[in-house]
């Protein structure tokens, strides 16, 4: 799967982010009307990161997901592929290892991480398959894959407000609070194009992931999907 689509090359993606890294996460707080403080302790608890225990943050930005790995103990190398937002995340908090890094192509050894995780960052990925793949590919046998991304409301007329509300409601928005406005107009279409629960399970099973679930949030806004490396 591709998002080739959508019309935007990974250096284009990369540059957008860069343009909204000083306000992305007060953006996302008022997008999502105060729920990705909520989606972000789900994730945590999803994770359920320990000491010594080394955890990947794909897609972290400004590194905001990544703290409450740290927090628990957890070594945690938070990386994305937009510099801006490395660089505003380094501002933030110094002390943390975040690394430059491609999904398709991670940095990384063969089966070095106990837990990879990635928020709303898959759907960016022009290759979803390639960053599945290459998630598996680092993470020990035994360990787990936790996905935080927007999905499909499972309540039909709910689907249909909430599509509404993304496509006429969230630029006017955006424009008040981002800098770079247009960019949630490119997030905005990337969630309507974005698989739906079953098809994202699908696609891990695909890449080699086992014991695949997933669980809605806010109705099925957003969905939490999980494997097993065996």
């Amino acid at each position: 799967m591709t998002r080739a689509s959508l019309d935007k090359q990974p250096h284009e993606v990369a540059s957008m982010f860069d343009g909204v890294a000083a306000n992305y996460d007060l953006t996302n707080d008022v997008i999502s009307l105060g729920q990705a403080r909520l989606w972000r302790k789900e994730v945590a608890k999803a994770v359920a990161a320990r000491p010594g225990q080394l955890v990947l943050d794909l897609a972290a930005g400004t590194a905001t997901s990544s703290l409450p790995f740290a927090a628990a103990g957890a070594y945690v190398v938070p990386c994305d592929f937009s510099l801006g937002m490395l660089r505003e995340g380094k501002k933030r908090n110094p002390w943390l290892p975040l690394t430059a890094g491609d999904a398709t192509k991670l940095p990384f050894k063969d089966e070095v991480f106990d837990s990879v995780t990635i928020s709303f960052g898959l759907r960016n990925v022009q290759d979803t398959d390639a960053a599945l793949r290459e998630l598996y590919r680092v993470t020990k046998p035994g360990g787990q894959v936790v996905i935080c991304e927007f999905s499909q409301p499972t309540w039909a007329p709910f689907r249909t407000v909430y599509m509404e509300y993304l496509m006429r409601a969230l630029p006017p928005v955006a424009r008040v609070v981002s800098s770079n406005p247009d960019a949630y107009v490119y997030l905005a279409e990337s969630v309507r194009e974005w698989p739906d629960q079953p098809a994202l399970a699908a696609l891990l099973q695909k890449a080699g992931w086992s014991r695949t679930a997933w669980r809605n949030l806010s109705g099925g806004i957003v969905a939490l999907h999980r494997g097993t490396k065996a």
